[in-house]
């Protein structure tokens, strides 16, 4: 008999007699959700069109065109050009265009020129904002599988851009630019 751990034997038969736990099929779903709604667009990558994305959205290069997402990152030294509508929205590099988000947060790292319609503004003491801020009535949405069908659908046929608008922006009283 051992003090400090169970002979071979001992450790052979108790693998046996005690089945493996089931990893519950929710707790399965959240580890994969958690991994899989995570989107980078690294440095030295640019893209020019329009971007949806209904999880996370990390951008480290270059975009000029529309971006839809659930929560959005603009890292330092990215560069982005057109408009972003995301409930989140965090920004680290620079942007010209507007932004449509419920929370809408400038590091000191960033750069921003435009429009910036929020619910909620928060800008670092270095971060540099020209443009115009102004308060939504109503909250961005995130979005969703099906809009990511939609999207696709027009612009796979015949090459046209799928509108990004926000939903509440013209029960808001904005026009959106054009």
């Amino acid at each position: 008999m051992s003090f400090f751990s169970a002979s071979k034997n001992d450790r052979d038969v108790k693998s046996k007699s005690e089945p493996a736990r089931p990893v519950p099929a929710e707790a399965m779903r959240l580890t994969v959700k958690a991994q899989d709604n995570v989107s980078v667009l690294a440095s030295g990558m640019q893209v020019t069109g329009n971007i949806v994305c209904t999880g996370q959205l990390q951008i480290h290069g270059r975009v000029v065109g529309d971006i839809h997402a659930a929560h959005l990152t603009i890292c330092e030294g990215a560069r982005i050009e057109g408009k972003i509508v995301a409930p989140e929205t965090v920004i680290q590099g620079t942007f010209n265009g507007s932004i449509h988000g419920n929370v809408v947060k400038l590091q000191k790292t960033a750069s921003v020129e435009g429009e910036i319609f929020n619910r909620s503004l928060a800008i670092e003491q270095e971060a540099r904002f020209e443009g115009v801020a102004r308060r939504l009535d109503q909250p961005v949405a995130a979005p969703t599988n099906e809009r990511l069908g939609a999207a696709s659908a027009a612009g796979g046929s015949n090459g046209a851009k799928a509108p990004l608008e926000p939903e509440q922006t013209q029960s808001a009283g904005v026009v959106p630019a054009a």
